[in-house]
């Protein structure tokens, strides 16, 4: 499309990867860490220094504020549907039925990559269905074994089905609208 900016990674942009790519995951770790000790500071102190520090420097500040919002929401049907179900447990949530805040903070620091390092996410548009579906969780089921942070209720193959089905919708219309709001941005903020 002429005239429009597109989400790719570039040589500008490759300083920017890695630090976006690498803060994330000192996000989840934190975050997943906290938990499984019962702590939830640890996490939102972690996700909201590293969201600072990607948005401020940020050439889409309108759209990762929104991509932040539409994560959050996502955040709130998937992780909510998995609690209410009772396939997922979340260690550190103060309501058994509602997302703990440390996922929350888990999903918004997520949709502060959609414009820098998981931009590949929307070159095709199966692969964010698929990645959904089948790497994130992983992360739930790492965040279990290794932290104690989620239990997955018996069978723990309906919590990752849940959660996989989520994830995939959820990335798609995240991956979406990180592409949409790109091609239709009139300038950088």
């Amino acid at each position: 499309m002429p005239g429009s900016e597109r989400l790719s990674v570039g040589r500008s942009s490759m300083r920017t990867f890695w630090p976006n790519l690498i803060g994330n995951q000192l996000v989840w770790l934190a975050a997943v860490a906290g938990a499984g000790q019962g702590l939830q500071w640890p996490g939102l102190l972690v996700a909201a220094l590293y969201i600072a520090s990607q948005w401020l420097p940020s050439p889409h500040r309108r759209l990762d504020l929104r991509l932040v919002l539409l994560a959050l929401a996502c955040a709130w049907l998937v992780d909510a549907s998995a609690a209410a179900t009772g396939t997922v447990r979340y260690a550190a949530a103060p309501l058994g039925w509602a997302p703990p805040p440390w996922i929350m903070a888990l999903w918004a620091a997520f949709a502060m990559t959609l414009t820098t390092s998981m931009t590949f996410l929307a070159r095709h548009p199966l692969l964010p269905a698929l990645f959904g579906l089948l790497l994130a969780p992983l992360a739930y089921l790492s965040a279990s074994r290794g932290f104690g942070a989620v239990q997955f209720s018996a069978p723990g193959w309906h919590g990752v089905l849940v959660l996989g089905v989520g994830w995939s919708v959820a990335l798609s219309l995240l991956c979406w609208a990180a592409q949409r709001g790109t091609a239709v941005a009139p300038g950088p903020r």
